[in-house]
C-alpha cells in the first residue's frame, strides 16, 4: 500500500488520485474504505502483501483483500457452490425429507454457520434440476452394472400411498463377479389405469424397456397371488412364484376366518384392551404399578396393525399381562367389561398357541444378505410336517387353526411347475443337502441342463469358490447382523443334524466341470425372489 501513499502528519494522500485521508496511528479503516469505494481494483491488486505472517499461537490477521474476499459469495456453477448444492440434494435424497426442508429458517441458518459464502438454492431448483439430475445419473450406472449380470430375477408388486394413489415397485436381485447378491428398486411407478391384466403385462414391460433389461435373463418373477398380476406374469411368458410372505399371511388370517364365531369376541376384548390403555395415562400409570406389584415384566400393550405378526403379538401381551390388566380394570366402572372371562383367556390361549409356532418364520425369508429361495421347500416341509402337526396337548382350537394353515400353504405350492423350481433351487444350494431328499427327475432336469451348457459359460476356476462363498454366506449375515430375531439356520437346525445325505456329483463330469457349471446354475435357479419388499416410506 505504500506505493500508492504519501505520508504527513496525521492525514495520507493518495497518490493515484492526489486524495487526503485522515488516519490516525494503528488505525486503517479510512484507508481501506477508500480504497474499496474509489479503487476496487487497486484494492483487489493488493493480494496479501499487508497481510503480516502469524506468531506462534496466534491467528495470522487477515489483509484487506482476503477479508473482503471471504464476505464475498460463491458463484452459482462454481465447484464449491456445485459441492455443498450436491450434498445437499444427496441429504433430501437419502433421508426423504420434503423439498420444503430448504426454505426452513433453521436449516437456512446452519448452512450458513457452516459456510457464510454458499447461498442455498430455493426449493424449486432441488425439486426440478438437482434431483431429477441425481436421478439420471444414478439411473445411468444402474443401467450400466445390470448391462454385465448373468441372470437376475424380479419382484413386483402394487401399492397404495398415504392418500390413496396406487403405484407399482419393481426390484432386481442380482449376484455379482464377487458372488454378492444385490437388489435394487428400480422404480415405484404412478399406475392410475385399471389394473387389469393386459395394463399390468404393459407396464412390467414397459420397465424392463426402461431399465434395458432382457427377459432372456429373467430367471423368475415373485409376486403376490392377485389374479391380475398373476394373469399379466402368464401373458408375458416369465417363470412365475407366489410370495413366501403372503402366502403365510393367506394361511394364518384364513385359518382365523375359519373360527370366526369361536374367536370374534376375545379377539374384540384385546383390541379394545389395547385401545383403552394408551388413551388414559392414568390407566398406563396404574399398569405398570400392578406390573411391580405382581412381578410381572415391564410391557407395554400391542397395538394391531393389519398385519397378523401383531395380532399374535398383542394376544401374547395380553395373555402376559392379565393378572395387572384385572386390579387396574376392577375400579373402572366403565371399563369393567373389558376385564377378560376365563372362556376369553382360553381361546386366546389356543390362538396364541397356534400363531406362535409360524411368528418365527414371519421374517426368515426376508433377507436382504443371503438367498432365501433356496429355503422356500425345507421350511414348508418343516412347517407342515413338524411343527404345524397337531398334538395331543393342543386344544380343539389349536387343532383346527393348524390343520387350516397346512391346507392353505400345501394348496398355494400344488402347482408342478412351482414344486420343480424349489426342488431345484433347493438342491444346488449346499446349505440345504440336509433339508431335502430330491426326486430322480430334479436330478435329471440338472443334469440335463449341465450338459447343455455352452463351454463358455462354464466358469471352472470360480466354480469352487463360488459354493464356498454360498454355503458360507449365512453363516457370515447371522454374525454381522444386530437384530437378536431367529435365523434360517437356527429355524432348520434340527432337521441339519444328523443329516447323511451326501452331495451329488454326476459321473459324467469331472469335479473341475461339476464346480465351473455349477455356478451359472447356481445363479440362475437359486436366485429367485420369495418376499416381496415393503416399499420404501
Amino acid at each position: 500500500m505504500a506505493t500508492n501513499l504519501v505520508s504527513k502528519s496525521n492525514t495520507v494522500q493518495y497518490v493515484i488520485c492526489r486524495t487526503e485521508v485522515s488516519v490516525s496511528i494503528g488505525n486503517t479503516t479510512n484507508l481501506r474504505s477508500h480504497l474499496r469505494i474509489n479503487h476496487p481494483v487497486a484494492l483487489a491488486g493488493l493480494g496479501s502483501t499487508s497481510s503480516r505472517p502469524s506468531t506462534s499461537g496466534q491467528q495470522r490477521q487477515l489483509g484487506v483483500s482476503e477479508d473482503f474476499a471471504r464476505g464475498a459469495k460463491y458463484q452459482s456453477g462454481s465447484n464449491r457452490w456445485r459441492a455443498l448444492t450436491d450434498s445437499v440434494t444427496r441429504y433430501l435424497v437419502e433421508e426423504m425429507v420434503p423439498f420444503r426442508t430448504v426454505e426452513k429458517p433453521a436449516f437456512k441458518a446452519m448452512l450458513h454457520e457452516f459456510d457464510k459464502q454458499y447461498v442455498l438454492p430455493d426449493r424449486k431448483y432441488f425439486s426440478q434440476t438437482a434431483i431429477p439430475e441425481k436421478y439420471l445419473s444414478e439411473k445411468d450406472g444402474v443401467i450400466q452394472e445390470l448391462k454385465y449380470v448373468d441372470y437376475f430375477s424380479v419382484t413386483a408388486d402394487m401399492w397404495s400411498s398415504v392418500n390413496n394413489m396406487p403405484y407399482m415397485s419393481l426390484t432386481i436381485y442380482y449376484l455379482s463377479a464377487n458372488w454378492e447378491l444385490k437388489s435394487k428398486c428400480l422404480e415405484t411407478v404412478f399406475t392410475p389405469e385399471s389394473h387389469t391384466a393386459d395394463n399390468l403385462a404393459e407396464a412390467l414391460r414397459s420397465s424392463f424397456e426402461e431399465w434395458s433389461l432382457n427377459e432372456r435373463k429373467l430367471i423368475c418373477i415373485t409376486t403376490d397371488n392377485g389374479a391380475n398380476i398373476v394373469a399379466a406374469v402368464r401373458k408375458l411368458g416369465w417363470t412365475w412364484l407366489n410370495c413366501f410372505g403372503h402366502n403365510l399371511h393367506l394361511a394364518v388370517t384364513n385359518s382365523m376366518k375359519t373360527e370366526k364365531d369361536r374367536t370374534a369376541r376375545a379377539m374384540g376384548v384385546c383390541r379394545n384392551l389395547v385401545t383403552a390403555f394408551p388413551q388414559s395415562w392414568q390407566k398406563k400409570e396404574k399398569l405398570q404399578k400392578e406390573q411391580v406389584e405382581h412381578n410381572l415384566p415391564q410391557h407395554g400393550l400391542v397395538l394391531v396393525s393389519c398385519a397378523w405378526g401383531t395380532k399374535q403379538k398383542m394376544v401374547a401381551r395380553i395373555l402376559e399381562q392379565i393378572p395387572a390388566i384385572r386390579w387396574v380394570l376392577m375400579d373402572d366402572r366403565r371399563r369393567q367389561h373389558l376385564i377378560p372371562t376365563w372362556q376369553d383367556i382360553e381361546v386366546l390361549e389356543s390362538i396364541n398357541s397356534a400363531l406362535k409356532k409360524v411368528a418365527d418364520f414371519k421374517d426368515a425369508l426376508s433377507s436382504k444378505k443371503t438367498v432365501t429361495a433356496s429355503s422356500v421347500l425345507p421350511v414348508l416341509q418343516l412347517l407342515t410336517e413338524d411343527i404345524l402337526l397337531p398334538t395331543n396337548e393342543d386344544m380343539e382350537l389349536t387343532r383346527n387353526i393348524k390343520q387350516k394353515m397346512i391346507e392353505v400353504l400345501k394348496d398355494k405350492y400344488s402347482a408342478p411347475g412351482s414344486q420343480q423350481l424349489l426342488a431345484k433351487a433347493s438342491f444346488i444350494d449346499p446349505r440345504h443337502k440336509a433339508d431335502i431328499n430330491p426326486q430322480h427327475d430334479t436330478k435329471d432336469a440338472l443334469l440335463e441342463e449341465m450338459l447343455a451348457m455352452p463351454e463358455e459359460r462354464r466358469d471352472i476356476r470360480g466354480g469352487e469358490a463360488a459354493m464356498i462363498a454360498a454355503a458360507a454366506g449365512e453363516g457370515e449375515s447371522a454374525s454381522s447382523s444386530p437384530l437378536k430375531k431367529k435365523k434360517l439356520a437356527d429355524l432348520l437346525g434340527k432337521r441339519r443334524a444328523q443329516s447323511s445325505n451326501p452331495v451329488w456329483v454326476p459321473d459324467v463330469l469331472g469335479l473341475p466341470d461339476v464346480l465351473g457349471v455349477l455356478r451359472p446354475m447356481m445363479t440362475s435357479h437359486y436366485l429367485i425372489g420369495c418376499k416381496l419388499p415393503r416399499p420404501m416410506s
